[in-house]
């Protein structure tokens, strides 16, 4: 009894595994077997093989991208126009692998009824073995988003959604580089701006921000330098506009007032911007690195439209909001010196509450100047010194009073900070102000 129950159970054994092995190869050859409402594709090639793209249009356009020696896509028609690497990587995506909505027909023996003998589209792609691929599209379906399709050596008839066709339906204003200037914005060096009469130059320091060199070596606000630079590269030009439209705007640019000129330098050389602006506040941008004469927004022509000063940092310290590790204060009001030792400021060795410190720290970060003069400094009767960045940076700062306002001196700096008497007045109180922690009370005994 023992021997036929296991060979009943070997039995039952042998046909699970067989069942399981059965429904294990009945699925993977339905994963492998396309689904019966599965889209056909018309056109399927790998993108890297692809050497040349063509979308020729029925009225006669032709827009043409080719790779280069580099492997990169360049214009070759209808103009040789550098092209825009990001669309451009969308559209060769889109030209490789076409999908279509349904098949209308196996083999018709009337193409022209579906637009397709002289097609509304063709698409050509040539790939490294020098075969190519032909795509024509023909007119509108009557139902539906959707135009007719077919290629070269398929005898079927296709339809496929419009927004399919439009994906690789470019023109060469959809495709080229607007950038009006294309400099790498990485590795630029430097930026001259000359606008309201005067020069401005900007370098990078051993940080890697933009600092002024010309007219003098000035600290510049990064924040309104970068936007700059990064506004230039947002400087784009109208690639629809016609040769009349064009030859319109070189005449009213000719006519027009200078606003501002802006050259780049990066690893590649220089690049020049000019502005202009007509009588009837209009503005016009032309480039050293593409043709032509464009319209520009005010709101971007305004931007370039700067002196020195604008670019300047206002502010007397630099050391943001990183605390310091040390304070110096003399003034006639106030003599302190504060270093920050753990969480805690001291003074002479005692703790100081953090509120009123808080309070000195704020206010050295706002002083701020109102604009900025070349002379009048007298004697100094402030002296504020700073330390910060782990003990590396030391920022010492002088105040004169100059009639109704301050002059501030920074040291090793050329120019004068202008700062309004309310704002120094609000600092020495600050600096006087500091209170000692108060020892917590011994905790009763029960």
């Amino acid at each position: 009894m023992q021997i036929r129950g296991l060979l009943v159970a070997a039995g039952l054994l042998i046909l699970l595994g067989g069942g399981i092995w059965w429904s294990n190869r009945a699925a993977k050859e339905k994963e492998s077997k396309p689904a019966a409402d599965a889209s056909p594709k018309i056109l399927s090639v790998t993108e890297g093989d692809i050497r040349r793209i063509e979308v020729a249009r029925r009225e006669g356009e032709k827009t043409v991208i080719e790779k280069d020696a580099s492997g990169g896509w360049k214009m070759t028609a209808p103009a040789p126009y550098p092209v825009d690497k990001v669309t451009v990587s969308s559209f060769v995506t889109a030209a490789a692998n076409v999908s279509s909505d349904k098949v209308v027909e196996d083999k018709t023996a009337d193409a022209g009824q579906y637009g397709l003998t002289q097609p509304a589209l063709t698409l050509t792609l040539t790939l490294k073995d020098g075969k190519s691929k032909v795509l024509r599209v023909g007119d509108e379906a009557p139902a539906g988003s959707a135009v007719y399709a077919s290629a070269a050596g398929d005898p079927h008839v296709y339809t496929i959604a419009s927004y399919t066709k439009e994906s690789f339906n470019k023109t060469a204003a959809d495709l080229r580089d607007k950038r009006m200037l294309t400099f790498d914005t990485e590795k630029v060096a430097r930026v001259t701006l000359a606008a309201q009469k005067t020069e401005t130059e900007f370098g990078k320091n051993a940080q890697g921000e933009w600092q002024i060199v010309k007219p003098k070596p000035y600290r510049a606000d990064v924040f309104t330098a970068d936007d700059m630079v990064r506004r230039l590269q947002d400087v784009k030009l109208d690639a629809a506009l016609s040769a009349d439209d064009l030859k319109k705007n070189a005449a009213a640019f000719t006519s027009a007032a200078p606003l501002a000129v802006v050259t780049v330098t990066d690893a590649a050389g220089t690049q020049k911007l000019e502005i202009r602006k007509t009588k009837d506040d209009k503005y016009y941008a032309r480039s050293s690195v593409v043709e032509g004469t464009y319209p520009l927004e005010a709101t971007t022509a305004k931007i370039f439209d700067k002196a020195t000063d604008d670019f300047r940092n206002k502010k007397l310290f630099d050391f943001g909001f990183v605390d310091p590790s040390r304070i110096d204060f003399h003034s006639a009001a106030a003599q302190t010196s504060v270093a920050k030792g753990g969480e805690k400021w001291f003074r002479n060795g005692k703790p100081l509450e953090s509120a009123s410190l808080q309070m000195l720290l704020d206010k050295l970060r706002d002083l701020s100047a109102t604009k900025f003069a070349e002379t009048g400094f007298g004697a100094a009767t402030i002296d504020i010194t700073v330390v910060s960045g782990d003990g590396k940076k030391t920022e010492k700062v002088g105040l004169s009073k100059s009639g109704q306002e301050w002059l501030a001196r920074r040291e090793g700096e050329p120019s004068l900070y202008v700062v309004t008497a309310q704002s120094v007045d609000e600092l020495q109180h600050a600096a006087s102000d500091l209170k000692e922690e108060q020892a917590k009370p011994a905790a009763k005994k029960k």
